[in-house]
Parts: C-alpha cells; structure tokens; sequence
C-alpha cells in the first residue's frame, strides 16, 4: 500500500506524456488536413433532379462559371428536399461542393487533439496533486 502514489504518480505522468504528445500530433495532422482541404465558399445552388438518377447542384462561383455536381444520397436527405441550397464550393476547383462549411476528416483529428490535450492536463494536474499529498 506504500507504493501506490508511487505508481498512481508514474502512471500520471505517463499519461501526461500520451496526452500532450498526442494532442501535438493530432494537432499537427488536422493543421496539415485542413492546409490541404482548401478554400470552401459559400454559395446558393439550385437543386434539380439529374438526367439520370438522382439529383444535381448547379451553382454560379466567384469567377462566374456554372459549375454543376451531383448529389449523394445522404446530401439530398440532409437538403430535405428543397429546391435552393446554400452549399460550399471549393475554389479553384470546378464541380466540386459539400453541403458542410468543413471537412469532418479535420473536425475528428481536432477533437481528437483536444481530448488528448485534456487527458494531458488532466493527467499533469493529478501528478501535481499526488506530489502535493505526498510532500
């Protein structure tokens, strides 16, 4: 019984070191994703049904080209049907949208940092309070 703040500390620091190694990465990839994602605008598309199956977007981007793309099946459901959709197109790109703002490959890797920079302060915290009771 002796021991265990001793290994309560150790295993506080090494998940102190998990934790904010680990925030660092995941950090740094979602910054290099999201280098990488590009610039999205917003725009009002109009939504029409496809020659084929399906549905397409068409919209008007900044440098004035129509630009057209087709519709998931998740896309349309989460349009709800609408006939007008504000969407985002990438730029510099031509037929290429998304109805979210951002990519939701960044958003996992910059929620993952952020809980394991909690886990690390957290755990940095505890190993601070274990120092203090043995003192």
């Amino acid at each position: 019984m002796q021991n265990l703040p001793s290994v309560l500390g150790s295993l506080a620091d090494v998940f102190t070191w998990v934790g904010l190694l680990g925030a660092g990465a995941f950090g740094i990839l979602a910054l290099i994703l999201w280098v990488a994602d590009g610039t999205w605008l917003p725009v009002r598309a109009v939504v029409e049904p496809a020659e084929r199956d399906g549905q397409v977007v068409r919209w008007i981007d900044a440098d004035g080209g129509v630009n057209e793309a087709p519709l998931s099946d998740a896309d349309h459901a989460r349009l709800g049907g609408r006939d007008m959709a504000d969407i985002h197109y990438r730029r510099g790109w031509r037929n290429r949208m998304r109805v979210t703002r951002g990519s939701r490959t960044v958003r996992v890797f910059a929620w993952l940092a952020v809980g394991f920079g909690a886990l690390g302060v957290l755990a940095l915290i505890g190993s601070w309070v274990l120092l203090a009771a043995a003192g």
